[in-house]
């Protein structure tokens, strides 16, 4: 909502909300504090409690800025507000995972994500689940919300502690270099502060090195030869086809000419909007454990929500979507968790 909308469903002038917004207006009566939380639909408790740990644009690195407005911009660092909230309040229940990740700013992306590899021991092998090893690495991982899907992803820093905000509106393969993306921006870029074209293409670079290792392509693939060859690949490292085959042609396993050739089949075939073999989408398993154990005690989303004085559908929208039904996939590194 514009200012303008919210003093009209709130019965009161946008000139008041801009005093009550900016605090140079006397303290609200407790009867407008109730019609704005009724347009905003949020509990008036919400609006009495401590301040938030609010996100400014210069800390946090958005992929696709250019493109969005800032509406849509400002409603993400909102989101992301409330997930520190929510974040804070599991983290003061239970002991999380810490993180364990490098400074990798004197780095180029190449060899960043190679450090990344090697500090965390994977090696040259594919990374099975993107979600799961962000987590077990401390990492937080939270949604974006439907109202939020021109954001294709954003990265920051609470404190020590770093986030990751992915839009779950996309295919499996794609959330999951944007996973990579923007852990390329929390090493390379920390705390924000750089924006541009060069810093987005450094987070690609960092990425697409991150989840496809270039040794390993070679050794699986060698020569490409057709786009049904990378289209069966794929699957290995869980990245789309497009991607892949951007991966192949870095590491000259394709000629510019075939890349480009390649690339007009996949428009022509609809592969840049319809993933061909296409993979599950992934979950989260600490938020599943976190919210396992909450249930055990009795304690619902719903209790939560009320607990930070936010609606439930808040709790949902930045967790509901990244936590699985299904209790097959356990993961081989599980986050390390006990309760305080």
């Amino acid at each position: 909502m514009t200012k303008k909308e919210l003093a009209q469903r709130a019965g009161i002038t946008a000139v008041h909300l801009t005093r009550l917004e900016s605090g140079s207006a006397s303290e609200p009566a407790p009867e407008t504090v109730a019609a704005i939380a009724a347009a905003l639909d949020f509990p008036r408790a919400f609006f009495h409690g401590e301040e938030c740990n609010e996100l400014t644009p210069e800390a946090v690195s958005f992929r696709s800025l250019s493109t969005l407005s800032a509406r849509q911009r400002d409603a993400a660092l909102a989101a992301g507000a409330i997930a520190f909230e929510i974040h804070d309040w599991i983290a003061s229940r239970f002991t999380l995972p810490q993180p364990q990740l490098l400074d990798l700013r004197h780095e180029d992306p190449l060899a960043a994500a190679d450090a990344m590899r090697s500090h965390w021991g994977i090696g040259t092998k594919p990374i099975a689940h993107m979600i799961k090893l962000l987590e077990a690495k401390g990492v937080r991982v939270f949604a974006l919300a439907e109202q939020h899907k021109n954001v294709d992803a954003f990265s920051c820093w609470h404190g020590e502690i770093p986030f990751i905000f992915l839009n779950t509106f996309k295919s499996a393969e794609r959330s999951r270099f944007d996973a990579a993306h923007e852990l390329g921006h929390l090493g390379l870029h920390v705390h924000g502060g750089n924006a541009g074209r060069d810093v987005e293409r450094e987070a690609d670079i960092f990425a697409s090195a991150f989840l496809v290792h270039r040794g390993d392509l070679i050794s699986h693939i060698g020569r490409v030869k057709s786009l049904d060859q990378l289209v069966i690949a794929k699957k290995r490292w869980g990245v789309s086809v497009a991607a892949l085959a951007r991966t192949a042609f870095n590491s000259g396993l394709l000629s510019d000419w075939h890349y480009r050739d390649l690339c007009r089949h996949m428009s022509m075939l609809g592969y840049r909007t319809n993933e061909p073999n296409g993979i599950a989408r992934e979950k989260s398993v600490l938020w599943r454990m976190v919210f396992g154990e909450l249930w055990k005690e009795g304690i619902t989303r719903e209790n939560v929500a009320k607990a930070l004085s936010i609606p439930v559908g808040e709790v949902e929208a930045l967790i509901g979507e990244l936590i699985a039904e299904d209790h097959a996939a356990i993961p081989r590194q599980r986050p390390q968790l006990s309760v305080v």
